[in-house]
């Protein structure tokens, strides 16, 4: 796709976000309605997305490139990490703030933007390897990303259950379908193919309304939030981009891999600010002009896919 055709893409995707914001408004959606729709995306519309990505084409996934799809992410991951901590620091920040920045460097949207974006440039077959590119951030954001925020403090500890959220269940059921080649009836893929459907549309609608909420003063950065985001949407993604190109990874792979990597700040920064009594102040912010510069960005950044 060409850059205009992956901007009308963004429009289309970012048009949805300003619906879910103009609802918002109207009263017709609220924290409480995000809260369950939330809950709701999480534990089984996303999952249905991923299994129906295994189950509505007409080939499966190459088993083989399983093993270096695990290893490219957690590598990718190993960078945005230490990336995002030497960056933060090259900002000279306060050290309250210096978590903050490492956070929202590191962990990006990918799965209520991810999805719907990768989807829409790579199309819907793309959906599985995205959901193993993204396993370390599912891992690691609620251990390392905590620290990040609290400074250290009152962070969460690392639990076995991670391993068995209903997201990551899916993803090792789309695994195994992958290893074993299973021929899934099209009748019942069309379960989690329709029930999937609604994920998109529905990460959506919550970014808008949760958008809405935000006070006029917090959807306003300082030069260094606009350098964050320069960093987080174009260059740290170019650069995981041409490292997999010279390490020969699959084109395909690559790309997708670098479009979840140029993703805007991950909401959970936010949650994790008022769970843990931090000034969410920064971090709104950063999700807020992330979040609308992607719809620049991601065009920019598909000229070098």
């Amino acid at each position: 796709m060409g850059f205009l055709d992956i901007l009308s893409q963004m429009m289309v995707l970012f048009a949805i976000v300003v619906i879910g914001f103009i609802g918002c408004k109207l009263k017709l959606l609220d924290a409480d309605f995000n809260r369950k729709l939330s809950s709701l995306v999480v534990n089984i519309t996303a999952p249905c997305l991923i299994l129906s990505s295994v189950m509505s084409g007409d080939r499966l996934p190459e088993r083989e490139l399983l093993l270096p799809l695990v290893v490219i992410a957690f590598a990718t991951y190993a960078f945005l990490i230490m990336a995002g901590w030497f960056v933060s620091r090259l900002f000279r920040l306060p050290v309250q703030e210096r978590g903050i920045f490492h956070f929202m460097l590191s962990f990006g949207n990918v799965g209520f933007i991810g999805f719907p974006v990768v989807a829409a440039i790579f199309g819907h077959e793309a959906i599985f390897y995205a959901s193993v590119l993204i396993i370390p951030s599912n891992l690691l954001i609620f251990v390392l990303g905590t620290k990040m925020v609290t400074g250290g403090r009152d962070a969460s500890r690392w639990n076995w259950r991670m391993f068995f959220s209903p997201f990551m269940v899916a993803t090792y059921i789309s695994m195994l379908i992958v290893i074993l080649e299973i021929d899934v009836s099209p009748k019942f893929g069309n379960i989690f193919v329709l029930t999937g459907g609604m994920t998109v549309p529905s990460a959506l609608l919550i970014i808008g309304s949760s958008l809405a909420m935000m006070p006029v003063r917090n959807m306003l950065g300082t030069f260094k939030l606009y350098l964050m985001c320069l960093f987080r949407l174009l260059i740290m993604p170019v650069v995981v981009l041409a490292v997999c190109r010279l390490a020969g990874v699959d084109a395909y792979i690559a790309g997708i891999n670098a479009v979840l990597a140029g993703m805007p700040v991950a909401s959970f920064g936010t949650m994790f600010c008022l769970k843990y009594g931090v000034d969410e102040r920064r971090m709104t912010q950063g999700t807020f002009l992330s979040t609308f510069l992607s719809m620049f960005s991601i065009p920019l950044l598909s000229m070098w896919l």
